[in-house]
């Protein structure tokens, strides 16, 4: 939801006096908005937690240069953007699998953990209450759509500042003046960076994006196709799995650098795991279906977190599986780490 009205001048003052609950009662309205911004510029829940930290104190300390009687919106994007871009000059490219390396082969197993900071993470949607629609009417991106994986995984190709004009423009539906505020460049240069930021996110992106997909599916239909993706699993059945899969389904696992393409292969994986006591709760991240895995200690008598497997869907069968072996996730989807035997 757009926030486009002038704050309360009397709260604003009283903001810039050092009242704390002044200031929270300005910015919480954009509080989860700005968090959804610096996760599309980044890729990564903690440096998104880093970057609105970053933003909230910038704009503590920026108050007195705010001009009152104008919309807190697209100041505050302002500096969210630059404390983005900020990290993102610190911070290697991030990826969702290694696309340079060959598919492994079904005997490989997942490989050794690579470091965390390589890999694009899902954004918790759900849990943070983050909107369905557009963020304005100008906005060619749907809010939920600009957190797909496959989105978030395409703006990684661009530089930084080609990103940070698309997410504005096509994501959040500033103007190419605002936006050249704020990156204190011209509306002519803005406008050459989008497109050559369209180009390049619609070489790297799906025809069709999951949205799309899952309204298609409708509701009803999408929870038989997850469940039965999910019996597939836990019964390692060769024939639900080639039903449930598209021949051409890729699985990744981040942080492990081993990779698989196409059905044959990614049921050899799957098989290979063997069949170990799972249990599952259905959840969802970045806008898409997903699988949080459970394994079982006999000897501690709990079910531990594993993994939560995102979804991506091609009609009725999977097209991606990437299980995000990283049980640290688990919290932020307002899950618990551990379930009772």
């Amino acid at each position: 939801m757009i926030v486009a009205e002038s704050p309360d001048p009397r709260v604003l003052e009283a903001a810039r006096r050092g009242d704390e609950d002044a200031f929270r009662a300005l910015v919480e309205p954009y509080r989860g908005a700005l968090h959804a911004h610096c996760y599309r510029m980044l890729g990564s829940l903690q440096d998104t937690e880093d970057a609105l930290q970053e933003t909230l104190l910038r704009a503590w300390r920026g108050l007195a240069g705010f001009e009152g009687g104008r919309s807190l919106r697209p100041w505050l994007y302002r500096i969210a953007t630059n404390a983005s871009l900020d990290l993102i000059a610190r911070r290697p490219k991030r990826v969702l699998r290694l696309d340079d390396s060959a598919p492994s082969r079904v005997g490989d197993g997942p490989g050794t953990p690579l470091v965390e900071s390589l890999w694009v993470e899902p954004y918790p949607d759900e849990h943070l209450g983050l909107a369905d629609g557009h963020a304005a009417p100008e906005a060619r991106y749907e809010q939920r759509e600009s957190v797909e994986l496959a989105f978030v995984v395409a703006l990684q190709h661009l530089p930084a500042r080609q990103r940070a004009v698309l997410i504005l423009r096509e994501v959040l539906g500033f103007s190419a003046r605002e936006v050249a505020q704020s990156l204190d460049t011209t509306a002519a240069s803005v406008n050459s960076a989008l497109q050559r930021a369209r180009r390049t996110v619609a070489e790297e992106l799906p025809q069709r994006s999951q949205q799309a997909t899952l309204r298609s599916l409708g509701d009803e239909r999408l929870r038989g196709l997850v469940q039965r993706y999910v019996d597939a699993w836990e019964s390692r059945d060769v024939d639900r799995l080639v039903a449930v899969l598209t021949e051409d389904v890729t699985f990744a696992m981040p942080p492990f650098p081993h990779w698989w393409s196409g059905r044959d292969n990614v049921i050899g994986f799957i098989a290979s795991t063997g069949k170990p006591p799972l249990r599952h709760v259905l959840t969802r991240a970045a806008g898409q279906p997903a699988v949080a895995w459970y394994l079982h200690r006999p000897s501690q008598g709990r079910w531990v977190a594993t993994s939560i497997e995102v979804l991506a869907f091609e009609g009725e069968q999977v097209r991606e599986i990437t299980a995000f072996a990283s049980p640290e996730l688990f919290p932020l989807f307002g899950l618990p780490s551990e379930l009772p035997d």
